[in-house]
């Protein structure tokens, strides 16, 4: 079972390349795949039959205990034929009902779609809650992608958007549900699950989540406005879609839940309430549609009220009718949707008031979709007629209230069902006098034709042989209570209650139908159905706007505003718990020496003058005593690993400040007045303090042992390190470590972005690193001017007055030593303070005081690539580090260690995460560049520009004031 989901996947990965090559060939082969799980899934009936359920379990997450579980009952059985049978004849249909030249986006869509089979085979044979809920996301998400297909039309994205919030936020519902029932029963294992069953008001509330998801998957009452939406999709996806398959997810949960639950007194209810109004609404809903698309949606929304009525209602008899409705469904409504594609390709309509005379021009397709409409009627021989028969019967046994309601609601839908089903053949059939013939416009192909006729043979087929079917099907609906005279499938019972309503059915449909003016006036001039469409857009714009208005209420654009919110939130919402009584420790050890105090003094003084500071400069290094402070204290306490960072990383973002203060003015704005720098002070006290106290209550209500107290041992034995610090960064949590680099390479393109806003100026970057060389190239030359000194390469261009001579010297003779400072932290930092982080920092410092002395001619020369390199080969080295012990049998990022003993050099300690620390390496480095490349050089250059037009104003005001005079 995982082969046929893992080969839809591979399917749909090919696809596109496929429809490239093939054209719109390429559903022929695509539609093997489930055609092969087809013949898999038939192949498993012996087992099924003999009791035997395939079952497949493979570790997925051991960790947390997620394991693929799949397993093929009847039930599975059932609706995977359903999904991969029909998908299989709807790619065929694809093949020639799409036109490549008019589809430039078709890859997508039939990846989209044979990805959708694979995923509602995986969710209907899935034996874990938690792996059902992946798969039934995932059809969400496809169907999304399916319903916008047409990504120019407004009504296709829209249509799309309103199915994925809606079915989106059931599935959220069922989440919750899902976790409540498997926390509840110690598993998430549907079968032992539902052998099993709890109860409870725990229970309770779980399977009502759960049936919230199932609900708004099938478009029930009061969510069954997205299915009609939806119909701006191609009418391939409707026809599989909307009604062979992903509406039937909500239908197979019911199915699922219903032998271990439906004995709950509010599942009654709901099944009954819900899916009674849905049958109506939608019967109702669909006698007034004029698009026989739109007729037919509606008619999917009553049809789905039916399905959930019949499996949830908790009987055997309901049950067999249900599962062989749903079978007869998916046959007839695909034939139907499929014919009104193939009408509607072919004339260019499906206005049943334009439509005339297809029946003498198509007659081979009008003969099928009538044998289908009259399925979905339930006359006879065909599969409806057999599923309803055994739903009345069934129902006719009900001595319950709900269950006589239920038998009034089926008995009202299926009248409304048969006038509906006759106003479908004589919109889309009917020879009409008065209206024009209809123009050709594309010939039907074969497929277009066939597939309608191979669905609706297959209705027909099987209602002669319903007991063949009631024998696959039994197994399942004899897992529910039995009446005392059990409902069985056939064409004929004798002369039942149950024929007798079925022709009263008939008799009130024919009159429905001929009466069908007068009824469709009344309907308009007293019109009580509610528009839950237009209630849902009303919602959504509400929504929105709530939103933009506490938006604009709470943000500005203001920072110091946004900050001061959530500064003040967590003062008074952490406060009010800290008031209200926490536990405290019963000793305070307030510190460890004297330094620490004295540090913490000077921390603290500087955090209050740098509050109350009226110059930006003096602001942003009264900050930077914090932090230079914080790395202190770390050194007292025996952390010089991370002393060396906190420093490094502090004085990285002191010279970020300085660079970008230069296109800030020196002083802090005017408004900045005392009070409010009063209140700043306050504020930061308060924030501070709250912190305090927090921490503080946590020491003291510690339950388990200290996580540092076996680190170092841990470090040894799985790094083979001393560097704590290190070891869990590039050894324990690697993983970690590699998403946080994969963070920094997104910041860091920010970063550029943001500063490389304007047109041309990449091209002006790489015309910046390119001079510098030449500039090198002459002074190696001594073609430089006389007296220009040679310790950076661009003195003969820049600003005597901004060099000094002395900075230059010492930045040449600290350069190298800072890079190869840089190289022994790297390679030290397993044992030793360092590593990939902090060694990268001090390189990217050592280019720091290039650019500081040479500015942007100088970095260049320094560092001749381009950030993006860097950051991208150090992500690459990452990587690789992960998979290489892929191939060796080993899990990923797992980490050997070699102690070799090299001639004239001595003993060497190797291990392979270091491969690991170079790719942090270079991130670091390639993000200390893209900063000095951005907030310095390319500053300068808009610093220089701006210089050059302010001197060319003034030229041209002299020479003006020149004339003038």
């Amino acid at each position: 079972m995982i082969a046929v989901i893992v080969a839809h996947l591979v399917a749909a990965a090919l696809a596109p390349p496929l429809v490239r090559w093939l054209g719109v060939r390429a559903f022929y082969p695509l539609a093997i795949v489930p055609a092969l799980s087809t013949v898999y899934a038939a192949l498993q009936l012996p087992d099924i039959l003999a009791g035997r359920s395939p079952e497949v379990v493979t570790a997925w997450v051991p960790a947390i205990g997620l394991e693929i579980a799949l397993r093929m009952d009847t039930l599975s059985w059932v609706l995977a034929m359903v999904v991969t049978g029909i998908g299989t004849l709807v790619l065929l249909y694809c093949a020639q009902y799409f036109d490549l030249k008019d589809e430039p986006h078709l890859g997508i869509f039939a990846g989209s779609l044979v990805a959708f089979a694979g995923v509602m085979a995986g969710l209907v044979t899935a034996d874990d809650f938690l792996v059902l809920y992946i798969f039934w996301e995932a059809t969400t998400i496809l169907s999304y992608v399916l319903i916008g297909y047409h990504t120019t039309s407004l009504a296709s994205v829209g249509a799309a958007k309103q199915a994925l919030i809606v079915t989106t936020a059931g599935g959220l519902a069922m989440l919750i549900g899902i976790i409540m029932l498997g926390t509840e029963h110690g598993t998430f294992r549907i079968s032992e699950i539902l052998a099993n069953p709890m109860a409870g008001p725990a229970i309770t509330a779980a399977v009502v989540l759960i049936l919230a998801g199932a609900i708004t998957k099938s478009a029930l009452v009061p969510f069954h406005f997205w299915l009609p939406g939806a119909m701006a999709a191609p009418t391939p996806v409707s026809a599989y879609l909307h009604a062979a398959s992903m509406v039937k997810a909500g239908v197979y949960l019911v199915a699922r839940l219903a032998p271990a639950y439906a004995s709950l007194p509010i599942w009654k209810v709901i099944i009954v309430v819900l899916g009674g109004t849905t049958m109506l609404l939608g019967a109702y809903r669909s006698l007034r549609q004029r698009d026989l698309k739109l007729l037919l949606a509606y008619g999917t929304v009553s049809q789905l009220g039916f399905l959930i009525l019949l499996v949830g209602l908790g009987t055997a008899d309901a049950m067999l009718a249900g599962l062989t409705l749903l079978l007869a469904h998916a046959l007839f409504k695909a034939t139907l949707f499929l014919t009104v594609g193939a009408i509607d390709h072919a004339y260019g309509t499906r206005d049943l008031s334009r439509l005339t005379g297809i029946a003498r021009r198509e007659p081979v397709l009008a003969v099928a979709a009538t044998a289908a409409a009259a399925s979905m009627a339930g006359l006879p021989p065909l599969l409806g007629f057999v599923a309803k028969e055994a739903a009345l019967t069934g129902l006719l046994q009900g001595d319950s209230a709900l269950d006589q309601v239920a038998l009034v609601v089926v008995i009202l839908g299926s009248v409304l069902t048969f006038a509906y089903s006759a106003r479908f053949v004589w919109g889309a059939f009917a020879n009409r006098p008065g209206l024009a013939p209809l123009r050709l416009v594309h010939r039907p192909k074969p497929l277009v034709i066939g597939v309608p006729v191979a669905l609706s043979l297959g209705g027909l087929l099987l209602g002669p042989f319903s007991p063949a079917v009631e024998n696959v099907i039994h197994g399942y609906a004899a897992t529910l209570p039995a009446s005392a005279e059990p409902a069985h499938l056939g064409l004929w019972h004798g002369w039942t209650l149950a024929l007798g309503i079925s022709a009263a059915i008939w008799a009130a449909g024919l009159l429905m139908f001929r009466w069908r003016a007068t009824i469709a006036f009344w309907q308009g001039a007293f019109s009580f159905s509610p528009d839950l469409g237009r209630g849902y857009q009303r919602l959504t714009r509400a929504l929105d706007r709530v939103a933009l208005e506490i938006t604009g209420f709470l943000n500005r654009g203001s920072t110091p505003r946004q900050l001061g919110i959530i500064l003040l939130t967590l003062v008074l919402a952490v406060g009010a718990t800290l008031v209200h009584g926490v536990t405290w420790p019963e000793e305070v050890r307030w510190w460890d020496s004297p330094a620490q105090l004295a540090i913490a003094v000077v921390m603290i003084t500087g955090a209050v003058f740098a509050v109350r500071a009226r110059r930006r400069l003096r602001a942003i290094f009264l900050v930077g005593v914090t932090g230079y402070g914080m790395a202190l204290l770390f050194l007292l306490h025996g952390g010089p690993d991370l002393a060396l960072t906190q420093a490094l990383v502090e004085t990285v973002s002191l010279i970020a400040f300085v660079l970008v203060l230069r296109r800030l003015s020196g002083r802090f704005p005017d408004e900045q007045r005392k009070s409010r720098r009063t209140m700043r002070t306050i504020m930061g006290v308060a924030v501070g303090s709250v912190v305090g106290l927090v921490a503080l209550s946590a020491s003291a209500v510690r339950s388990m042992e200290p996580a540092g107290e076996s680190l170092f041992t841990r470090a040894k034995d799985y790094g083979g390190g001393a560097n704590i610090v290190n070891v869990i960064l590039v050894d324990a949590r690697a993983w970690d470590t590699m998403g946080e680099i994969a963070v920094v390479l997104a910041a860091a393109t920010g970063i550029a972005s943001l500063v490389f806003i304007r047109r041309g100026s990449l091209s002006r970057a790489r015309k910046r690193l390119q001079q510098p060389r030449e500039v090198r190239a002459q002074n190696l030359q001594g073609t430089a001017p006389s007296g220009e000194s040679r310790w950076i390469a661009g003195g003969e261009v820049m600003d005597p007055n901004r060099r000094s001579t002395i900075f230059e010297v010492v930045t040449r003779l600290t350069f190298h030593t800072l890079v190869l400072w840089s190289v022994y932290l790297l390679f030290a930092g397993h044992n030793e303070p360092g590593g990939g982080f902090a060694a990268g920092l001090v390189a990217g410092l050592a280019l720091a005081l290039r650019y500081l002395a040479g500015r942007r001619y100088e970095l260049a020369v320094a560092a001749p690539v381009m950030p993006g390199l860097l950051l991208g080969a150090g992500l690459s080295i990452g990587a690789l580090s992960a998979v290489l012990p892929l191939f060796f049998g080993s899990p990923a990022l797992r980490t050997w260690i070699f102690d070799l003993h090299v001639p004239l050099i001595g003993d060497i300690h190797l291990v392979t995460s270091l491969l690991f620390d170079i790719g942090v390496y270079l991130v670091v480095i390639g993000l200390m560049l893209d900063i000095l490349r951005t907030l310095g050089s390319a500053l300068d250059e808009q610093i220089e520009q701006e210089q050059e037009r302010k001197e060319e104003a003034q030229e041209r005001l002299k020479e003006r004031a020149e004339e003038k005079a």
